[in-house]
Formats: structure tokens, sequence, C-alpha cells
């Protein structure tokens, strides 16, 4: 009772806290009521007389607060810094970036108006002002500038020779593209003469100038390195044989290059293929062929593993990889010379190239500035295509119209022929080992770069083989990271250690580490750099000395030769053998699976309830009556075909019945778990799987395999699909029916992507929060793994010195975790077993930081430091260092790309 009485006194009640509480809250809002009162001279001195009687601890506390509020790096300079600073600044910009600028905010406005910056640009021109400006006025020399650009009397090229004629007389069409020849192999040579100079003033490079910033590292690895030997110019042979090939494209009508599988379109405008020989007359240097293979490909080690001796290889990560940084690889493994062709091994359609996660090259981006940059580089890097230069691109675009617009894009844009398969064969990848678009030579690309018996394998197991891959990359990729590396330092060591004394081990040490990573670059190249082409000598070549217009006909009227109604009436074969065997497919799932299980229930020995059976087989039942009746349709349109029958119809008539399909999908993680329970729980089940899975009559395959075939066969609708639009000619009947039913399976098609994304970047999530302890949740909608990236942390000995004298010291190991729209960051340490050699990696969290609020900052190279960099966020900043350039290199780019990306979203 004795608290209650002095409540509402002076005496602060401190023995009980609750009224100790009550009375501070409703002193504070007394005060902040006489705040509210007071004007802004007198809150001012109430804020001063409150911060000078607190403690350092406190004050740091409102430091802190300001600073989260309000920070420094998103502030306006021009409001912070000198007046004669922010002009200074300002004095580098054009008249139009001023103007530009003057549009910014209030501040910039004036500071851009002022006649310090525009007097020096109107006089370099002799423009003076006809009058003093006052005192108080600002912006007269600005206005006297635009006036006098304004004022200025130009005439554009037309209106000049509209207005005063001209000298030249006028040029026909063949004279034109003549010049327009001529002006682009000037500017190839003088191209191609700055590089050399470049690279020479490279070499003589003074070695105090090493340290470079990473904005510029990032120019100058992606430019392109051209080789130093001038191509000769096309011979007189070689222009008739093309001028023949062009004056017979051009009397062909325009629907005849359709028929074809080794013409493009819209090529008749510019030289054909580009038949190369190398007959003597010119010398030619043997070039080696440069394949890039991605990690997205299924079991991409066995095509890697299929490389011929002698091809340049380069295999790139698919999700963790920016154009600039693909670049930068493939210029790092050519090491300055161009290549006879090259090779693009990756995942995609018939009507795009899915070359980089959110690089799609298609018709609609691939005129987009980064990305015609990046193939106007790639394509620098190859051989011209009067020398048989040649890009190999692995994706089936020669088998529909977008595709082989995509590719005659590209070969307009880069001057380099571009092949890809015109193959309509379904199944796992079969379309690389048909016959291909636009190719000139005889021997097929995939005998370029690969041996084919082992891509056939491959070819036909790819699906078994990423199976198995999966788990191996899962349990082997933390031991084979510093294979290498563990490898060829033991080598080296042992080798000294047998050869030195202990006195020259000592003084050897530097030797000894340069010796061993030496050896690590080593075993990441191929063995050969230098491959020797073949050069057959047969019959034709020799017709070809006496007469050069010879084989070049004959190719020609082979290639007309070709009839569209063949090449649909093949395509439509294609779609009903391989619906045959879809269906027959789905029928072992009945017949081996669905009646035995049944029947055992009917005869009172059941081994699944009848609701398990109804979940597990009622979906796939009902998709294999619905394309029962899609092949009987097929069937029996088959068999009276003609060149002027319909399948689009068909078609049409199937798509409208795909929620059957979408039943199943909507229900299959359901289908997959049932079948995992109930093989835990009932024997019998596991008993009866067990006799049927991977037998002669499941085709070797068990029943979750069976059920995979559904969303697999929709990518070959797609395929033969826009295989038969291509040989169907415009004014066939079929041609609208097919364009919907295109429409139709791409939408769907879709739909089942969307669903296994989803799928995969929720399992991916789970497993890095399971190995992260003390990880918050990841799963978020539409939140994806980019990269991981092991660093080690560095702090500052004394930060007040100049970054090239800074002492840094490693404090520990972390591994930056990159999401497209946060940095997880977390510590990395190392355990043993004992009796054991291997160890094993556990991460620890640290922070997490959203990309928009990260801060990048380069730290040159020193002679203390090397590949560091810093990474600050709100609160928190880590100074950071790989041990590989490229390293760096690399996760800088795609950590900048990623920030740009959340930015913009």
């Amino acid at each position: 009772m004795e608290s209650f009485h002095t409540r509402f006194s002076a005496w602060t009640p401190f023995s009980n806290k609750s009224l100790n509480r009550q009375l501070f809250q409703e002193r504070v809002a007394l005060i902040s009521h006489w705040f509210d009162l007071w004007t802004n001279k007198q809150r001012q001195e109430f804020l001063c007389t409150i911060f000078l009687r607190c403690s350092k601890s406190q004050l740091r506390i409102v430091q802190d607060w300001f600073s989260e509020r309000m920070q420094v790096a998103k502030v306006d300079f021009s409001t912070v810094l000198p007046r004669f600073i922010s002009l200074y600044i300002f004095s580098f910009l054009n008249p139009k970036d001023l103007c530009a600028a003057a549009q910014v905010s209030w501040p910039w406005k004036f500071l851009t108006e002022q006649d310090c910056l525009w007097m020096p640009k109107c006089i370099k021109f002799g423009w003076f002002l006809p009058y003093t400006p006052a005192e108080n006025e600002y912006g007269a020399w600005k206005h006297h500038y635009i006036a006098c650009v304004s004022n200025l009397d130009w005439l554009t090229p037309r209106e000049a020779a509209a207005v005063y004629g001209t000298l030249n007389e006028p040029k026909t069409e063949d004279e034109e593209v003549q010049e327009r020849q001529r002006e682009k192999h000037l500017r190839k040579i003088i191209w191609e003469k700055i590089a050399l100079r470049k690279k020479e003033l490279f070499k003589v490079r003074p070695p105090w100038v090493s340290g470079t910033r990473c904005s510029r590292l990032f120019k100058s690895k992606c430019q392109p390195r051209l080789s130093q030997t001038m191509r000769d110019q096309v011979g007189l042979q070689e222009t008739l044989e093309k001028q023949l090939v062009l004056a017979s494209l051009e009397a062909l009508p325009k629907r005849s290059n359709v028929s074809g599988c080794h013409s493009y379109p819209s090529f008749s405008k510019k030289n054909w293929c580009g038949v190369y020989k190398n007959d003597g007359s010119s010398s030619h240097v043997l070039q080696p062929h440069l394949i890039l293979i991605s990690s997205r490909i299924p079991a991409y080690e066995m095509v890697v593993s299929s490389v011929r001796t002698g091809i340049i290889s380069v295999v790139y990560d698919y999700s963790s990889l920016t154009l600039e940084s693909l670049l930068y690889l493939t210029e790092k493994a050519l090491d300055g010379q161009k290549v006879q062709s090259m090779g693009i091994f990756s995942d995609g359609n018939s009507r795009e190239i899915n070359l980089l996660q959110g690089y799609k090259v298609g018709i609609k981006n691939l005129l987009r500035p980064e990305v015609r940059d990046f193939w106007e580089k790639l394509g620098s890097y190859v051989a011209p295509e009067e020398a048989g230069g040649h890009v190999d691109v692995f994706v089936p675009l020669g088998a529909s119209e977008a595709g082989i617009e995509v590719l005659s894009q590209l070969s307009q844009l880069t001057g380099t022929l571009f092949t890809a398969p015109a193959g309509i064969a379904t199944g796992s990848y079969q379309h690389i080992l048909s016959d291909w678009l636009g190719r000139p030579w005889e021997r097929a690309p995939p005998s370029i770069y690969f041996s084919e018996a082992k891509l056939q394998a491959w070819s036909n197991l790819t699906d078994f083989l990423e199976d198995t891959l999966k788990s191996v990359r899962k349990q082997l990729s933390p031991l084979f990271k510093d294979l290498k590396k563990n490898i060829s330092g033991r080598m080296i060591g042992q080798f000294i250690f047998d050869t030195m004394g202990m006195a020259h081990i000592l003084n050897n040490q530097e030797i000894a580490q340069a010796l061993a990573d030496g050896l690590t670059e080593l075993s990441q190249e191929n063995s050969e750099r230098n491959v020797t082409e073949d050069n057959p000598q047969d019959a034709k070549s020799s017709l070809s000395k006496n007469d050069p217009n010879f084989e070049l006909v004959v190719k020609l009227e082979r290639k007309l030769q070709l009839d569209l109604a063949e090449k649909r009436t093949s395509v439509v074969r294609e779609l009903l053998q391989s619906e045959r065997k879809y269906v027959q497919m789905l029928e072992i799932v009945r017949d081996v699976y669905a009646k035995p299980l049944r029947a055992a229930l009917s005869s009172n020995r059941a081994i699944l309830s009848a609701a398990n059976i109804q979940i597990i087989f009622s979906d796939i039942l009902r998709i294999l009556c619905l394309n029962r009746h899609f092949l009987e349709d097929l069937r029996d349109r088959l068999q009276e075909w003609g060149p002027a029958h319909c399948v689009g119809d068909i078609f049409i008539k199937f798509g409208s019945q795909l929620n059957t399909y979408t039943n199943f999908f909507n229900n299959y993680p359901v289908v997959l778990k049932t079948i995992e329970k109930c093989r835990e729980v009932i024997p019998a089940f596991r008993a009866f799987l067990k006799r049927h899975d991977k037998t002669v009559a499941t085709k070797m395959l068990s029943l979750p395999e069976l059920l995979l075939h559904p969303s697999r066969r929709f990518e070959e609708y797609m395929h033969l699909l826009y295989a038969l639009r291509l040989h169907t000619p415009a004014e066939h009947v079929d041609r609208g029916d097919l364009t919907t039913a295109i429409d139709q399976i791409r939408k769907y098609k879709g739909y089942i992507e969307q669903m296994k994304q989803n799928i995969n970047m929720k399992d991916q999530l789970s497993d890095i929060q399971s190995i992260i302890w003390g990880c918050p949740t990841l799963s978020e909608v539409n939140r994806y793994l980019i990269r991981v990236q092991d660093v080690a942390q560095l702090q500052c000995c004394d930060e007040e010195i100049s970054f090239s004298l800074r002492l840094y010291e490693h404090t520990r190991d972390l591994s930056l975790f990159l999401f497209n729209d946060a940095l997880l960051v977390s510590s990395r340490g190392t355990s043993h077993t004992p009796f054991e050699r291997t160890s094993k990696s556990t991460y620890r969290f640290i922070a997490s930081v959203a990309l928009h609020r990260l801060l990048i900052e380069d730290i040159p190279d020193s002679k203390y430091i090397r590949n560091a960099f810093i990474l600050q966020g709100p609160k928190h900043e880590w100074i950071c260092a790989t041990e590989v350039e490229d390293d760096k290199f690399l996760w800088l780019s795609v950590l900048q790309n990623a920030i740009k990306s959340s930015i913009e979203k």
C-alpha cells in the first residue's frame, strides 16, 4: 500500500517495477505534449540540452538510428559536397547531358545552369553574349547556347543532295552491294590491326600498372581477340561460284527454299553457304574447333567424355553465369586464336536457344543490346564464312519457321554461317544425329566434335544417366573441388623431397607452389590444342579443279529435288510411330499393374485398397483412353493420306480434351507419395512391385518411371507440329489448324514447365536450409538459387592508410549463397571423422541481405592482397577474397547482374 501513496509524488517507486514503468510512460507523454506545443527554436534548444546530458553509448544509438534512416551512399552529393566540387563534376558533361541532369532535382537544375559551365562551351564555337548579364541573373549562357544551336542552318545528306545535287552518278544494285562488301572488308582489316596493336601494347605494359578496378576488368576481359594473321582476299574462282549460286537462287520461286532442309529462306540476298575449298591456291592455316557444353544438358559428363581428341571443350554453368562471363570463359579457352568452327551444345527447342538462365535466345530478344553484342563478339572468334568457318547449334532450330528465322538473323548479324539440326526424330536428344540445316560440307557436325558411338549411347540412356549422376554429384562434388590441387601439390612435394635436401627445400617453397599451380592449370586444359583436318581427295574435288561450276550445280540440283509433300508425309509418319510407342507405354501401366491389382481386389485377396488403386491409376488410365482415340484418328487419316489431307483438326480436337492431363499433373505428387507410402506399409504391394518393376514386360522400367512419359510427350508434340507447319505451304487448308494446335500445346507445355520449376526450386531451398545451422525459412514464392561462392573473410589491420599499403588478416571462411532476391552469408567449417581421410563441410548462418540494399566495392590488387572485394549491407560489412582471379570475376559479374535484376523488379 505504501507504493500507492507515492504514485503521484516526485519520488519514483523503484521497488515496484509496474508502477515505475507506468509513471515513466506518463512523464514521457507529458514531455511529448509539451514538445508539441513548443516552437522550432525551443525544440532545438531542448534537443541540445538533452544531447549534452547523454553518454557516448547513448549518442552512438542515435547515430546508428540516423544511419539506418538515411544512408550516406544514397545522399545527393550536390547537397553535401562544396559547390565548387559539384560544379567541377558537372563540367565533364556535354550540353545534352547537362540538360538531362537539370531535370533531376532543383539543386541539380541550379548547378547545371551556372554560367561558368556554359560559357566555355559557347566560346568554343565563337558564340558570345550580345549583352552583359545582371548580377542576379543566371542561366544566360545556357539560353544563348540553346538559341544558337536552334538557329543553325544544317541539312541532312538527303536534303543537301536535293538542294545542291551530287557529283556521284546513281549506282546499280550490284555496284552498291560490292561497295558495301568492300567497306565491310576494310572495317574488318582496321579492326584486326587495332586489336593487334593493343595486344602488342599489352605485352610491353609496365609491371606497376597491374592493379585494376573491377569495372575495367569486365571491359578488358570481354573484348574479342582476333588472330594475328590476316586472311587473304577471296579469289576470283570463289566469286564466280557464289555469283552462279546467287543467280540460280534468284531464279527460283520464293517458297522453293522451304522444300529443302539445307537452305535458309532469307539467304538469297547474301552469300549462300560459303563453300570453302582448300585447293592449294591460297594458304590456309589449320585452326582448332571449340565446343561449348551447358551444365543443363542431362548427364553432361558423358557428353564431355565423348569429345574427340584435339577439340577444345568448355563446360559452363547454366544457372550461375551471365553472357559476359560466358564470353570471358570462351576467350580464355581460345587464348587469342580463332577457331574453324564452334559448337553450342545447350538446351532449347525448335524456336529458341536456352543458353543461360534468364537468356532464352529467340526472335523477340535477339536484337536486345546485350544479346546482340554477345553474338557479335562470339562470331568474331570464328573464322570467316569464306574460309569455311561456321557455328553449329545443337538445338533443333531447323524444325520450325521461327528457328530458321533465328538462324538467319544470327548469320546476318555475325557474318558467319549458323547451322542446326533439321531432323524431326522424337526421343531424348535424337535430333542431333539427324540431318543438319545449311550444311555445305560432307562431315556432319556431331562427327566433327564427338565420337558418334559414345554420343549415340548417351542419347539412348540420357534419362537413366542423369538420375544416377544427380546423386553422384551431390555426394562427390565437395570432394572433387580441391582434389586436383591436392594431388598436384603432393606430386610436386614428393618430387622435391626425393631430389633435394632440406636446405634446398626451404629455399624453394615458392617455386614448389608455382609448379603445383601450373600443374593444376595444365590438367584443366586439353592435351592437344592443334587439330589436323582431313583433306580427302576424291573424284569430285578433281572435277572441281577442271570445271569450277560443275560441283555447285550438282549440289544445288540435289537439294532442289526434295519434294515438299514427301517431307510432310515423313513428319506425319513419325507422329504416328511415336504416338504408337507412347500408347504402348501407357498400356504397360494398365496391363502389368492396374489389371492384376484390381483382379486381386475382386478375388478377396486384395493387395491394395480400392481407394489407393483409384488414386494411383484413375488419371493415367483416362489419359490412355484419350490417346488411344487420338491414335485411331491418326491411323485412319494416314491410311488415305494425300497432299491435300490435314491433321490439324485432329490436334485441335485433342487439345480441347487436355483437362484429363490437367487432373493427372495436379494429382501427380499425391500419386507418387501414395506409391511410396503403400510400399513401406503394405508388404504384399512391396513384393508385387519387386516382381514387376524393371522386367522385360515393363521395358526395364519401374512404375514411377512409366508415369514420367505424359510430361515428356508434349515436347515431342511441339517438335512435330512445328515441323509440320514448316513443310506445309501457306495456301494449304491445314495451315491455320496447325497454328491453332501449336498455340494450344505451347500453352499447356508452359503450364507443365512451371509446375516442374516450382517443385525443383522448393526442393533446392529445403536442401540448403537443412545444411545451414540456424538458417531462417527460405521457401518463398519465385525464389531460386543462382550461385554458391566460397570466400575468405578478411579484416583490415589499419584502415587509415591507403589501399595499396593495407594489411589484411584472414579471420574465417565464408560461403555466399546468392538467390534472385537476397544474399545469404554463412560461415564454413570443416569437420573430420576419426580414421577417415575425407572431410565434411558445415555451415552456420550469419546474415541475409536483400540485393537492392547490397553495395559492392572492389579492392585493387596490391602486394599484400589479391582478388578481394567488399560487400556492404545496411548493418554489416564483409571484406572477402577468392582464391582464383576467375572466381572473383565470375562472382562479381553474376552478383551485379542479380542486383540489377532485383532493382528493376
